[in-house]
């Protein structure tokens, strides 16, 4: 059988496949048939790429309540192919990548089964290859190819191997590389997996570096996720690993995404180090060595900038999405111009010297090599941000399209447009002279800060993000703003106006 382009198309989340996995509330459209033809596809895109017919293909998976169903559908479209499957079991996502690039295992691409933070009800697929993982336009390629219904076949083996042992040593031996054995010995450091895959940093990582885990929390890979959305931007998340670092008395509490490939970090304080606060004490990490550029999103805060620029490093802050901050953390390094990190305040990590990839595991154990080194020389963690400017108010607004609207990515595109042409003839208001996504104004007057009105890169959703460094700056320039759009009936401006109340 076969499914319409079209339909395979709504599967379509930026680089990744995700869906309804689980029935309920929505009707399951990540079905047998669309895994099964999505991995046919993979593996037909593969051999159109590479030329070959045979490939050994592994899949992993993390703790979500659909992952065997899907993992099994998956492996049937391997075999089927003519191609051997090596099941890893529990993962991480960046694991999957980081065994493509190890002697011994002979793989030749994988598959990630994860919807990362998603809901419980959610899926989905993730690929690589030993060039990385996949841009949204190889995976319309693919979905194509789904469609068109024409793949590889043959019979291929099944065999079960975890790599997480292997990719657990690696990153302890990062650590012991740059601080010896045993580094972390006298720490207390707890781990907060919220039931993802990510239990086995506790256990496998930081007791071989010495760290006392005693209170670490929610290590059982539970695909309900009952105790809180494994996601390091969740506010409940956050002060739930808070709360364990204050009541431990632990030197750092870090948390993890349900499929690792994002961090945050909680102080000896429980005072959060995420978003820009994490941004900065990487850059401080990276920066102390070599001047280089951090490659940011679009919505990090003017005291990031500052404080990188006091660094001696420059600061160039790019579109949302982590494919777009590392593509072009990658294009600066391939022009001559050194940069080390490409970064998104969501937690998504890449670093030029782990193959750009976006790994929580690997940003942590950057961040206790610091943590070690500080320690010995009597400072903090912490210590390396200290001048770093905050704001006295951030806030994300979401607004929408309603039923007036027809299409919502012109008529995003032409509020943008006029949003700046306004801006411009405002003697109070600033245009960035850098911005790569939607439009970016400064403020004069009382606001003391700035907003950034853009699309959503799929949804018909316009984000807007406010920083004041005055109380009540962010609603000053929200009613402003709010007048602006009210001439605009394609928009429901709902949130916008309970936020200026």
């Amino acid at each position: 059988m076969c499914m319409k382009f079209e339909e395979l198309k709504k599967l379509k989340s930026g680089t990744d496949i995700r869906g309804v996995a689980v029935g309920g509330d929505l009707p399951v459209n990540l079905t047998d048939e669309a895994v099964g033809l999505i991995v046919k596809a993979f593996i037909k895109w593969l051999s159109l790429k590479t030329g070959k017919s045979r490939f050994k293909i592994a899949i992993g998976n993390d703790s979500r309540i659909s992952a065997d169903r899907i993992v099994k559908r998956a492996t049937a479209a391997i075999n089927s192919s003519g191609c051997d499957a090596l099941y890893t079991g529990l993962s991480s996502t960046p694991s999957m990548f980081i065994l493509l690039k190890r002697a011994g295992w002979g793989v030749d691409a994988s598959v990630m089964v994860t919807a990362s933070h998603m809901p419980y009800d959610r899926n989905g697929l993730k690929f690589f290859t030993p060039d990385g993982g996949l841009d949204g336009k190889d995976v319309e390629e693919i979905l194509h190819i789904a469609a068109n219904g024409e793949f590889l076949s043959g019979k291929g083996k099944y065999e079960e191997k975890s790599f997480m042992d292997e990719y657990s040593r690696i990153l302890v031996e990062t650590v012991e590389s740059a601080c010896g054995k045993l580094p972390l010995k006298g720490k207390k450091i707890i781990v907060d997996a919220g039931n993802g895959a990510g239990g086995f940093f506790a256990e496998k990582v930081l007791t071989p570096l010495g760290a006392d885990v005693d209170g670490s929390q929610f290590l059982e890979p539970d695909g309900r996720f009952p105790n809180h959305i494994p996601n390091p931007e969740d506010k409940v998340a956050i002060e739930s690993i808070s709360a364990a670092v204050l009541r431990e008395k632990a030197d750092l509490g870090i948390i993890f995404d349900t499929d690792v490939d994002r961090a945050a970090c909680v102080d000896c304080d429980g005072g959060e180090i995420n978003r820009n606060a994490l941004i900065a004490l990487v850059a401080a990490i990276l920066l102390k060595d070599k001047p280089g550029t951090i490659v940011t999103d679009s919505v990090t805060s003017d005291g990031l900038a500052e404080f990188i620029e006091s660094l001696g490093g420059k600061h160039l802050r790019f579109k949302r999405g982590y494919k777009n901050v590392i593509d072009k953390c990658k294009e600066l390094n391939e022009s001559g111009e050194y940069s080390p990190l490409a970064i998104e305040t969501s937690g998504h990590a890449a670093f030029k010297d782990n193959y750009y990839l976006d790994d929580g595991a690997y940003l942590i154990t950057q961040i206790l090599i610091s943590l070690a080194l500080q320690a010995r020389e009597g400072k903090s963690l912490t210590s390396l941000i200290s001048g770093l400017k905050r704001p006295v108010e951030e806030n994300e607004v979401r607004i929408t399209f309603n039923n007036n609207s027809f299409d919502f990515k012109s008529e995003g595109a032409a509020v943008i447009d006029a949003l700046k042409i306004i801006a411009a003839k405002d003697e109070n208001m600033i245009l960035s002279p850098v911005n790569f996504e939607g439009v970016r104004i400064n403020f004069k007057d009382g606001a003391g800060g700035w907003l950034l009105v853009r699309m959503s890169v799929h949804d018909p959703v316009m984000p807007i993000n406010f920083e004041s460094n005055y109380v009540g700056g962010n609603k000053i320039m929200a009613t402003k703003l709010l007048k602006i759009l009210a001439a605009y009936n394609f928009l429901e401006l709902k949130n916008l106006k309970n936020f200026t109340l």
